[in-house]
């Protein structure tokens, strides 16, 4: 069985968790992508297709570009699309594809809904379940293996993942650079009608000759944050991790540290393996779509994801690599999401910044404290799943309530 919110039985690859791709979002433009792609390969008589968006793809679609990926991914059918803001369906971010014959007779309708990070769920289509190569469901279970065979969270990966998984992160990991490398030499404005500046290159260049190494350390990587979240605001290639909208937290640590303290690239690595253990077990157990559980689920998962690689490269042990990472989610637990006029851009960019800084200071935190801990990391995942249930519709990727909302474009 597979649940809505993007829960199987155990864990997949994480190359399910890790995609390339092109922003500004996993869940409404690589989502709807893969499901376009799905149709063309199931049903190529179609000639006609008449798709119909639901719930935040419908209120959101615009400004993250889905209705412009349908029509490039579909060029060669008849395609129409239809935005249903009012309608409840399942999941939060579902899509209808009416399939029509060559004589405009309606034959099949497939139903899918994006459940974030890229990821797709084909209604009644059980044969598409991505593997599962993990045979473990929380992180508590994960420890137990590493403890009791006396092996890293890295090593726990390339002993259960695909053969191919270190390839594959080195891949990941090199297109995070690019993407940084990119976007620190661009300047001007956004895609949009909102005129946001880009704003990585000014942070890059602006130091100062009295700067104190934290005022470094902090527009650093504020800088690698901004240019790869302006990459994806401008709908460049960018790696979901685990989301689009929250891709600049992770590659900015690590692209920090790794010039900082001439880490290896083979450690570096191995910290993106530990990061993605992090992120499947909160894809897993609870979402990592804003539609379904807020920005908690996509910049709150990214800042927990960067805390555990950070420990894991500071030489931590699995007790404080797991204490790193519950604070970095425990504190992002209700964030909202409330994309300004649906764009990935206010206010996603800071907050890919802000989320990479207190990732930083989770570890030295949880350094400090080490043996202190009361709360573990799969408790807050539970409760960040519960939180994003309770959560108010308006603040879960509509752009109808929060910031959204109240946004003055004149101010």
């Amino acid at each position: 069985m597979y649940n809505m919110a993007g829960k199987g039985d155990f864990m997949q690859s994480l190359k399910q968790l890790y995609k390339i791709g092109h922003g500004p979002s996993s869940s409404h433009t690589m989502g709807p992508d893969k499901a376009c792609h799905y149709i063309l390969k199931k049903y190529p008589q179609a000639k006609k297709v008449e798709v119909i968006l639901f719930g935040s793809l419908a209120l959101t679609g615009k400004g993250h570009l889905t209705d412009k990926i349908i029509y490039e991914t579909l060029k060669d059918k008849n395609v129409s699309i239809k935005f249903d803001c009012l309608s409840q369906t399942k999941h939060p971010n579902t899509m209808w594809f009416n399939l029509y014959d060559d004589n405009d007779k309606f034959f099949k309708r497939v139903v899918i809904y994006s459940i974030g990070g890229g990821s797709i769920v084909v209604e009644n289509d059980r044969k598409r379940k991505e593997k599962e190569y993990y045979n473990f469901a929380s992180f508590d279970e994960i420890k137990k293996y590493c403890n009791d065979n006396k092996i890293s969270l890295s090593e726990f990966v390339y002993r259960f993942d695909c053969k191919d998984i270190k390839s594959y992160l080195n891949k990941v990991y090199k297109t995070m650079e690019t993407t940084i490398l990119n976007g620190l030499h661009k300047d001007g404005e956004l895609p949009g009608n909102l005129h946001v500046l880009r704003k990585a290159s000014r942070l890059f260049l602006q130091s100062k000759s009295d700067e104190s190494d934290d005022e470094r350390k902090v527009r650093l990587v504020s800088a690698f944050a901004f240019a790869s979240s302006e990459e994806n605001a401008s709908g460049a290639i960018v790696v979901t991790s685990p989301t689009c909208g929250a891709c600049g937290v992770l590659p900015a640590v690590l692209f920090y540290l790794k010039e900082k303290k001439k880490i290896s690239k083979e450690k570096i690595i191995d910290a993106l393996a530990v990061a993605g253990i992090i992120g499947n077990v909160i894809k897993q157990n609870a979402a990592i779509s804003g539609a379904f559980a807020g920005c908690q689920s996509e910049i709150g998962s990214a800042c927990s994801m960067a805390a555990a690689a950070i420990a894991y490269l500071n030489d931590l042990n699995i007790e404080e690599i797991e204490y790193a990472a519950e604070i970095a989610l425990e504190h992002h637990l209700g964030l909202t999401c409330d994309p300004v006029n649906g764009l990935v851009q206010i206010p996603c960019i800071e907050r890919n910044a802000v989320a990479a800084i207190r990732a930083l200071d989770a570890v030295s935190l949880a350094s400090l404290l080490s043996g202190t801990r009361k709360v573990s990391f799969d408790t807050v995942v539970k409760t960040m799943y519960e939180t994003g249930k309770d959560l108010n519709q308006n603040y879960k990727e509509t752009s109808v309530g929060g910031l959204a909302k109240n946004y003055n474009f004149y101010q």
